[in-house]
C-alpha cells in the first residue's frame, strides 16, 4: 500500500492534462495506464483551444511544432444538396489571429505520447502496463484504487482524489454512482482505415478535415501527412449488418457512394500492414453520465461523456475537462475552495460545453437535405426552418440564458470569423449560405467562448481576465490552475 494526493486512471490526453496541471502545483500524482505507449487511438483532428491553450499551459507547444503534424486551418464540408464543398476557418481575437488560427491533424500515437512523457517530466509518477482492478470507496467518498503492476503483482494506492480518464470502455466510471445516458438520436457506428496517396484539397485548405454526407451517413477524410489519410464512414446502427461480413468491401462500398471521397481516393491504396493496416469499428454513440463526480472522484473525457465526432470535439472535451478537474482538485487540496463548490464549477462548465455542442450538432445535422434516407430522417431532431438558421438560437435559449461570458476579445473573435467567411468567398453555396447564417448567430458564441478563453489564457497567462462563466460561479486564478472567487 502507498499514498498519493491524486491517482489518475488513463494516460490519454485528458489524463495527461490533469496529471501535469496537478503536478505543477506540487502534488504527488500517480498515473496508471493499462497499455504501453505509444499505442493506437482514434480522434485525430484537434481544435485550436487544445493546441494553443491547453498546449501552452502544459508546456508542449514547441514539441508539438517540432512534431511536424499536418496544419489544420479549419474544416471543409460536402453537406446538403450542393456538390461543391465549402469551408470554415478558425478565428480568434485579432491579436491572436496569426499564431493561433490553426490546429493540427495528429497521429494519436505520437500526440498522446508527447503529452504523457511531458507529464512525467513535470513530476507525475507515470506507470504503464498497470491496469486498475478496483476502486476503493465507502459510503462517504472514494479513497483510492487497487491495480496490477507490470509483473502481475496487485498493489493498492490510497489517495485524496481519483480521476477516471480511462475512456469509454472502462467500468471505473461506475463508482461515481451515476448512470450512463445515451442519446436517442446520435447512435452511429464508425468503420475506418488508412490510405496512402489520397488527394488533397487545394492550398491553403489542404490540411482541413473533410466531412462529406451521403445517403447512409457521412465520411471523414483526415490528412495526417502529405500521403497518409484517415478515412472513416459513420453510419446509423440500423446499417450495422453491413459490417458483419467483409469490412473492406463495406468500407469501399461506402466510399463508392460518397462522390468526393471516391474521387480523392481514386489513385490511393489502403494501408495493409502495421498499426494502420487494420480496419476498425467503433460505436460512436453519444452519451453523458448523470453525474461527473462524487466526493473523492471525478470523470474526465470519454469516461464522462462523448459527442458525435463531426466537429472533432473529442480531444477538446477531454483536455478541457482535464483543465477543469485540475483547477478543482488544486483548489480543494490547497484549502482555498470547498470540495462541493469546486466541483459544482467543474460539472457546470463541463456540462455546458457538452450541451451546447450537442445542440449545435443537432442543428448541423438538420442541414442535410436528403431527407429520403433513413439516416437523416432519424436525426432530424429540430423543428427549424433549414433555410433560416438564425432561428437556431431559440433551440438553446432557455438552457443557456445568463451563462454567456463575452469578453471584448471574444466579441472581436466572432466578428473575425464573419469577416473571414466573407473574405474567402467559400461559403457561396446553398449549404454554405445556411452555415454562414449559423455562424452569425449568438449561439456560436456559446460554442466558442470557452475555447477562446483557454487560448487567451495560454498566450496571455496571468494577464488574462475572465468573468464568471456560470451564475454565481468561480473564475480561474492568475496562473489558470485553480479557482478563485470573483472580485466584487
Amino acid at each position: 500500500m502507498e499514498n498519493a494526493d491524486v491517482v489518475v486512471v488513463g494516460g490519454g490526453p485528458g489524463g495527461s492534462t490533469v496529471s501535469t496541471l496537478l503536478a505543477k502545483r506540487g502534488h504527488r500524482v500517480v498515473l496508471l495506464e493499462k497499455e504501453t505507449f505509444p499505442r493506437y487511438q482514434i480522434g485525430e483532428s484537434l481544435l485550436p483551444s487544445t493546441v494553443h491553450g491547453i498546449g501552452r499551459l502544459l508546456g508542449v507547444t514547441e514539441e508539438l511544432e517540432n512534431a511536424k503534424f499536418m496544419v489544420k486551418r479549419g474544416g471543409s464540408f460536402r453537406w446538403g444538396t450542393n456538390p461543391v464543398p465549402w469551408n470554415f476557418l478558425f478565428a480568434v481575437a485579432p491579436e491572436l489571429s496569426g499564431p493561433t488560427s490553426y490546429a493540427y491533424q495528429v497521429e494519436r500515437m505520437k500526440f498522446d505520447e508527447i503529452l504523457l512523457r511531458n507529464a512525467a517530466r513535470n513530476g507525475v509518477d507515470v506507470r504503464e502496463n498497470s491496469a486498475v482492478t478496483t476502486v476503493l470507496d465507502d459510503d462517504e467518498r472514494v479513497r483510492g484504487v487497487r491495480y496490477t503492476d507490470p509483473e502481475g503483482v496487485e498493489r493498492e494506492i490510497q489517495a485524496t482524489f481519483v480521476v477516471d480518464a480511462s475512456g469509454n470502455r472502462s467500468r471505473v466510471h461506475q463508482h461515481v454512482r451515476g448512470e450512463r445516458i445515451y442519446s436517442d438520436f446520435f447512435k452511429n457506428i464508425a468503420l475506418f482505415g488508412y490510405f496512402e496517396g489520397g488527394k488533397r484539397l487545394p492550398a491553403p485548405d489542404s490540411g482541413n478535415i473533410l466531412c462529406a454526407a451521403f445517403d447512409e451517413g457521412w465520411m471523414w477524410y483526415i490528412p495526417l501527412s502529405e500521403t497518409l489519410t484517415s478515412v472513416g464512414a459513420v453510419i446509423s446502427r440500423e446499417h450495422a449488418a453491413k459490417l458483419q461480413g467483409d469490412q473492406e468491401e463495406a468500407l469501399l462500398g461506402f466510399v463508392a457512394r460518397c462522390a468526393i471521397v471516391k474521387d480523392f481516393l481514386s489513385d490511393a491504396t489502403r494501408v495493409r500492414e502495421g498499426t494502420y493496416g487494420e480496419l476498425r469499428t467503433r460505436k460512436d454513440y453519444s452519451y453523458t453520465n448523470s453525474s461527473f463526480h462524487r466526493p473523492g472522484m471525478v470523470l474526465v473525457g470519454d469516461a464522462a461523456c462523448f459527442i458525435d465526432p463531426v466537429f472533432s470535439t473529442g480531444v477538446h472535451l477531454s483536455t478541457y475537462a482535464g483543465l477543469l478537474a485540475a483547477r478543482s482538485i488544486n483548489s480543494v487540496l490547497a484549502g482555498d475552495i470547498a470540495e462541493d463548490r469546486a466541483f459544482e464549477e467543474f460539472e457546470g462548465r463541463y456540462r455546458r460545453e457538452y450541451r451546447v455542442f450537442y445542440e449545435f450538432l443537432s442543428a448541423f445535422y438538420d442541414m442535410q437535405s436528403n431527407e429520403d434516407s433513413y439516416f437523416w430522417k432519424a436525426r432530424k431532431v429540430t423543428n427549424l426552418n433549414a433555410t433560416d438558421m438564425e432561428a437556431f438560437v431559440t433551440l438553446v435559449g432557455g438552457v443557456h440564458s445568463g451563462e454567456q461570458a463575452l469578453t471584448q476579445s471574444f466579441q472581436e473573435s466572432s466578428g473575425a470569423l464573419a469577416d473571414a467567411v466573407e473574405r474567402t468567398g467559400s461559403m457561396q453555396t446553398e449549404s454554405g449560405e445556411r452555415m454562414h447564417h449559423l455562424f452569425g448567430t449568438p449561439v456560436v458564441r456559446e460554442v466558442m467562448t470557452e475555447m477562446n478563453n483557454i487560448q487567451v489564457r495560454g498566450v496571455q497567462g496571468a494577464e488574462a481576465v475572465e468573468a464568471p462563466l456560470l451564475e454565481n460561479g468561480l473564475v480561474p486564478a492568475a496562473d489558470g490552475l485553480s479557482w478563485t472567487e470573483p472580485k466584487k
